[in-house]
Parts: structure tokens; C-alpha cells; sequence
């Protein structure tokens, strides 16, 4: 899985180096003997933000993106919109993305994060709860607010990735389980890009069946 997600960041154009940061020896040798570069890290990190940071330390990207091993079917385009906010003169610290929820259902599920916009497309909030809460929807009347899935990739500056790094976890990231908002907490400004769906991301062993049967579909060529 982690190959897939090399090969797709490797297509953005924008992305200098792609390197796989791992504290696991068997990864580190499989990334490298693909062909990609990998770093060693420390194992007892909390966050993938300070994992990063690590690696960054030795690496010295100006701009770190972050995409999670978990996302082999990350668009490439995805990750160069991701980048497009630091061209601005005030742009943001950092950068994610979110798309719009395809069902209802899913909306109530917790693992997929919800993030709320300000009216310049920065996160107000994260949360695994349904957010904003729709007081007024009925059961035969679903909310027609534009609720926004988060996708778990960010970007950087460098001195942002380094101050995050050293600043303590705090309660709402710990409560969550959610480390962007440890940026949140501390006054970074989190520029959000909507993007169209990214596809699955692999957070349960249902959702590893589903992305194992895609990819048997897609080498018989039914897909």
C-alpha cells in the first residue's frame, strides 16, 4: 500500500523528492529497494506532525507535505492544490483538504472527520462528531448544509512544521484524536482546499478488503 501511495505523490508535478518517513525496517527496505527514498525515524512519536518534523530536520524541505501511507488512491492533482495557497502573500501556515459528503450516512460515521470553514476557506474546527450539529433536521427531511469530509493530508511551511513539533499535545487533540487541531489551538491558520472525493482511504479492515478487490478488478481490467 505504501508503494501505491509513492507512485501517486511521485505524478505531482510541483513535488521535488518523495520520501517515506517510517520507524519500521522491513518499510524502510521495501520503499528503497522500489526505488524511493525512505528516512528512519524515532518510534515513540505520537503524531504523523512530529514524525515529519523529524525527518524534516535532515531533509530541509521549504514546503513538507504530508501524505499518510493509508491514501493509495490520493489524486496527484489533489496534492498540487494543496500547494496553491502558499503562493498567496498572506497565505495560510498550512494546508489540507476536504470534499463534500456523497451520503448522509456517512456524515454521522466518526471515522471520517468533519471540518468547518471561515470565510476564507480556513478550518474553524475538526471534529468526529457531525458539525456543525443541524438542530432543526427531521428524519424525513435530511440537512441540506454542505457538510465537508476531511482528507488527512497537509501541508507546510517549514517553520510552521518545526513550531507544531515542539508545542505540547492539548486536550482537544487528545480528545478528538485529531492532530490538526493541536494548529488550532495554538492560532495557525489552517487553509482548506475542496477538492472532489479522493477515493478510499484504508482505515479498517473492511476498508482494506474494498481497496484489495478494487485493485483485483483493475489488473483483470473490469475497471
Amino acid at each position: 500500500m505504501i508503494l501505491h501511495v509513492c507512485r501517486r505523490a511521485s505524478e505531482c508535478r510541483g513535488v521535488d523528492e518523495v520520501w517515506v518517513a517510517t520507524d519500521h525496517p522491513e518499510i524502510h527496505k521495501v520503499v528503497v529497494s522500489s526505488g524511493f527514498r525512505s528516512v528512519m525515524t524515532r518510534p515513540d512519536h505520537e503524531t504523523g506532525t512530529d514524525r515529519l518534523a523529524e525527518a524534516n530536520a535532515s531533509i530541509g524541505a521549504d514546503i513538507v507535505v504530508n501524505v499518510q501511507g493509508d491514501e493509495p488512491f490520493i489524486d496527484p492533482h489533489s496534492i498540487e492544490k494543496a500547494l496553491v495557497p502558499f503562493q498567496q502573500n498572506d497565505g495560510p501556515d498550512m494546508t489540507t483538504l476536504a470534499t463534500r459528503f456523497s451520503n448522509q450516512t456517512d456524515i454521522a460515521n466518526p471515522n471520517f472527520p468533519k471540518v468547518v470553514l471561515n470565510n476564507r476557506s480556513e478550518a474553524i474546527y475538526f471534529s468526529r462528531s457531525v458539525v456543525p450539529f443541524p438542530r432543526d433536521q427531521r428524519p424525513d427531511h435530511p440537512s441540506d448544509y454542505p457538510f465537508l469530509k476531511h482528507i488527512g493530508l497537509y501541508a507546510y511551511r517549514q517553520q510552521v512544521l518545526k513550531s507544531l513539533a515542539s508545542l505540547p499535545a492539548v486536550p482537544l487533540e487528545m480528545t478528538e484524536k485529531l492532530e490538526q487541531l493541536r494548529a488550532l489551538y495554538y492560532g495557525f491558520r489552517i487553509g482548506v482546499v475542496e477538492v472532489e472525493s479522493t477515493g478510499l482511504s484504508v482505515d479498517t479492515p473492511e476498508d482494506l478488503e474494498a481497496a484489495n478487490q478494487y485493485y483485483r478488478l483493475k489488473e483483470s481490467g473490469k475497471v
